[in-house]
């Protein structure tokens, strides 16, 4: 029976776009709030962040996670993110590389518990702002191995996300996320488009075109003045990558990932729900012009 969800939910995800959005942009709410508002904003998917507060900070209540999905079929796509906020299994600080590894493969059994299709991870960083090195590799590769290693023992697909571009970034370039998915076949990749064009639109692209065949998530925003994980708001830039995306054959989820602290003042729910329902709008016209 697992092996047939597994294979019906890889036809679905071929033939069929999913729309969602980050749960952090509903940072301050309940899971059942985030859930209610992302079905009035008319989408179709979530990535549940598990640092979100009134989950994290609450001892994990995955069964409450559970309810809410159950609660909203019509929120049919559901993705996990690592915690990532204060964490990294790349860390020069031992004890913090070895819990950063932990909840890495921690969430890999949270998301296998809460029916996820995907898991995105970070890659972690070099502790000091200077050029990763070959002790910062090392670490890299034991965090990887690690994964890997509770992947192969579950159904969710692992998708590694590509990061802004910093000095002491590990994957931030298109050719070494190439290099890193084939040095290890079962890994995917999560597209976040903010985090590459922060480097340029053409960086985007590249992306597109040389890891596209392991394209399992993509976090969808701009980027500009400094500022990363803005709303689409009709970017034709954004149109672009989605017109790209789209003659790769991507079917996958395109998950909304908005910053809600680059807007001037606090937005109340419903001001989140018509800017979440704009910029669908706009996904659609992109992904399915005809």
């Amino acid at each position: 029976m697992k092996e047939i969800l597994c294979i019906k939910r890889l036809s679905i995800s071929i033939i069929m776009t999913a729309y969602g959005v980050s749960s952090m942009f509903f940072h301050e709410y309940t899971s059942g709030e985030i859930f209610s508002n992302i079905s009035k904003a008319g989408l179709d998917g979530i990535e549940y962040w598990l640092e979100t507060p009134h989950f994290w900070l609450r001892d994990l209540p995955s069964e409450e996670v559970i309810a809410c999905r159950r609660a909203h079929p019509e929120i049919s796509t559901f993705s996990v993110h690592t915690p990532v906020l204060d964490l990294n299994p790349c860390s020069i600080n031992p004890d913090v590389a070895e819990i950063s590894v932990a909840y890495a493969v921690r969430s890999l059994e949270m998301a296998q518990a809460l029916g996820a299709g995907v898991l995105t991870v970070h890659p972690g960083r070099r502790t000091a702002k200077r050029p990763p090195g070959d002790a910062d590799r090392a670490r890299f590769d034991h965090y990887i191995a690690a994964l890997r290693e509770a992947a192969l023992k579950d159904t969710v697909t692992v998708a590694i996300e590509n990061m802004e571009p910093a000095v002491n970034s590990l994957i931030c370039t298109p050719e070494r996320m190439r290099e890193v998915l084939d040095a290890e076949p079962w890994l995917r990749f999560t597209l976040d488009t903010s985090h590459a064009l922060a480097s340029s639109e053409g960086t985007v692209m590249e992306y597109i075109d040389l890891c596209g065949d392991r394209l399992a998530n993509v976090h969808l925003s701009r980027a500009g003045n400094g500022r990363l994980h803005l709303p689409l708001d009709h970017s034709q830039v954004i149109a672009r990558i989605l017109e790209s995306l789209r003659d790769h054959h991507y079917r996958g989820a395109l998950m909304l990932e908005i910053d809600d602290l680059n807007f001037p003042k606090p937005l109340p729910a419903e001001e989140k729900c018509a800017i979440l329902a704009q910029d669908l709008s706009f996904m659609r016209k992109c992904m399915e012009p005809d």
